[in-house]
């Protein structure tokens, strides 16, 4: 038996659903009448209603909001049930969804100055509870995640917004602060889903994260939530998995509910990657089964079962190493800690940054992801045409050592660890559990020990490490350490609301509920006045080059440590068609179209 819902995030949903659950010896017998029915049916075989989609993720999806959404698995789930204006295809082409058409210069509805973009809705839309999608909704959309009282993890691609405006109840006029040659970023694709004024108007304000809705939704996708149960389990093979199980079905005013092949869509939340891997690929007892970051080899192995496949593809993330510019270690007078107020006593030298950088083995830590990952030096990896030419990653641990002299540290002591003044070269590492996160912690520590960096490892439940939600401060947005190890990419082909996170001015904070994407309080003029210029730039060729110069000048001051650009390696059955992943929104973009082959 494995039972791997890690019990902080099972705390955490109990405590959003306490109005529902009214203890936990509640929760305990459910968990166990759900094992006596499951353990009283016949196992689980490939043979599985065809009119049921399943889907799985190993990591459970702790809020069903989009704009609290703390990662793509709470997006994933968020986008069964909502869309927004438009997305952006595999190929980068705008595909419209609550949008009638996608705006153009040819149209007029992109302003020829480059100041503004106007959005014809589809008419005759509703939500999934029968009231009317207007204009309104876009409105108050925008009015929500630009709340720095609610914290959204939207943010990043309004920033250049001045204003939106309702012209009538089908157009919405959006104009920016200044040249925009970015228009097509606001409520386009993963972070611009739309959601209803009437059900969460009253929660637009520091008690967002309390909305019913965050795990009840009401949208106008294909399907609709018919259930949330917290605690529920799956049988794989002979192992029982403690899961959360979201189950959807058809939404009665989705405007093409004929098309909708299935009856019923589940998602279950739990378990580990291998796990999931299994369930798709040999068991076959889930139709989908998302991040599979599983070793090559047991992902072949079990590919050769016959019952599914891994499906892979390119995107723009990267696993990085940030490195904090402000000192984990002290305390304003209000008790924020990482303040802007304190920069890093020994992360803000540059040759401290360059030789960590250097030694660290980017090949090794590749070869712990197999086919879906590649070493790189860059952190802008994704659209092709922006991806710099100039930079290379070093693996050299004498240039490492003669940095760490230059800057001063040496070992005084004979200990192994090098110091300076009496303070040992030593740093706290944090990420979160994952078995291939570990591995790679274990690679840098052993990497940094070698040039007489002592690390310290830390390692958290990813839900909080991962997550939005301002009081948890183990959260990669508060960066209590000194460094930190994710992956993250720009949400859509323009670069422009990924690369904003090294500007100056969002740099994450307690005066702004540490919403601001700047989570290594970086700061550079030079960098921002690269930014400032491709904000107004039209030229895209100029605009091109000016994202490229970020990225190079990052890197050249090792701002950051990219490690590995990593693909997304899902697994499918064998029998499911319509999947048309695209890195610029979640997999769940198109699921209308999902359906079974005959």
């Amino acid at each position: 038996m494995m039972l791997v819902q890690p019990l902080r995030e099972a705390a955490r949903w109990r405590l959003a659903l306490q109005d529902k659950l009214s203890s936990i010896s509640t929760v305990f017998s459910a968990v166990v009448v759900t094992l006596l029915v499951n353990f009283s049916q016949p196992a689980q075989s490939a043979e599985l209603d065809r009119d049921t989609l399943r889907l799985l993720l190993w990591q459970a999806p702790s809020t069903l909001n989009p704009h609290l959404a703390p990662g793509i698995k709470d997006q994933t789930a968020s986008r069964i049930v909502y869309e927004p204006l438009a997305s952006f295809d595999s190929e980068g082409n705008l595909v419209p969804f609550l949008a009638a058409e996608i705006p153009s210069l040819e149209n007029g509805q992109v302003a020829a100055d480059g100041r503004s973009v106007t959005w014809k809705l589809r008419p005759n839309v509703k939500w999934s509870d029968g009231v009317p999608f207007t204009a309104k909704d876009v409105l108050f959309t925008y009015a929500y995640i630009t709340n720095e009282d609610v914290g959204s993890s939207s943010t990043g691609s309004y920033r250049s917004v001045e204003k939106v405006v309702a012209l009538d109840d089908l157009t919405v006029k959006v104009t920016f602060r200044t040249v925009n040659p970015a228009w097509s970023l606001p409520f386009v694709g993963v972070q611009g889903m739309i959601i209803p004024e009437h059900v969460f108007a009253a929660y637009n304000n520091k008690d967002a994260v309390n909305a019913a809705a965050n795990l009840a939704p009401i949208g106008t996708g294909a399907y609709r939530l018919r259930e949330f149960r917290t605690e529920d389990v799956l049988l794989i093979g002979e192992d029982v998995v403690n899961t959360v199980k979201i189950i959807f079905e058809p939404n009665p005013e989705y405007r093409d509910r004929a098309s909708l092949k299935f009856k019923e869509v589940t998602l279950q939340g739990g378990g580990d990657a291998n796990t999931a891997a299994n369930a798709v690929l040999s068991e076959g007892v889930v139709d989908y089964a998302w991040n599979l970051q599983v070793g090559e080899a047991e992902l072949r192995r079990l590919e050769t079962k016959g019952t599914g496949k891994v499906a892979l593809y390119w995107g723009s993330y990267v696993e990085r190493v940030m490195l904090n510019f402000s000192d984990p270690g002290r305390e304003t007078a209000d008790g924020e800690r990482s303040s802007t107020q304190f920069p890093h006593p020994i992360l803000t030298d540059k040759r401290v940054r360059q030789a960590l950088a250097v030694a660290v083995d980017r090949e090794k830590i590749a070869e712990l992801y197999g086919r879906s990952g590649r070493a790189t030096a860059n952190l802008l990896v994704a659209p092709a045409p922006f991806v710099s030419q100039n930079t290379r990653w070093e693996f050299n641990r004498d240039k490492a050592r003669a940095l760490l002299d230059e800057a001063g540290w040496r070992d005084s002591d004979g200990d192994s660890v090098r110091d300076k003044n009496g303070v040992p070269l030593s740093l706290v590492f944090q990420t979160s559990f994952n078995s291939v996160r570990e591995a790679t912690q274990d690679i840098i520590k052993a990497d940094f020990a070698s040039i007489g960096v002592k690390v310290e490892k830390k390692l958290i439940d990813s839900s909080i490490f991962l997550g939005s939600t301002p009081d948890s401060t183990n959260s990669r947005r508060h960066f209590y350490s000194d460094l930190e190890e994710f992956a993250y990419g720009n949400k859509g082909p323009d670069p422009g609301s990924y690369m904003i996170g090294w500007t100056c001015a969002e740099a994450a904070q307690k005066v702004n509920n540490w919403s601001g994407s700047n989570w290594a309080r970086y700061c550079n003029a030079d960098y921002d006045a690269l930014f400032q210029a491709s904000a107004t730039e039209m030229d895209p060729e100029k605009r091109r080059r000016l994202f490229v110069a970020m990225n190079d000048l990052l890197i050249s001051v090792a701002a950051v440590i990219p490690l590995v650009e990593w693909s997304y390696v899902s697994g499918l059955r064998n029998d499911i068609a319509g999947y048309d992943p695209t890195p610029w929104d979640s997999e769940t973009w198109n699921i209308a179209t999902w359906h079974r082959k005959k």
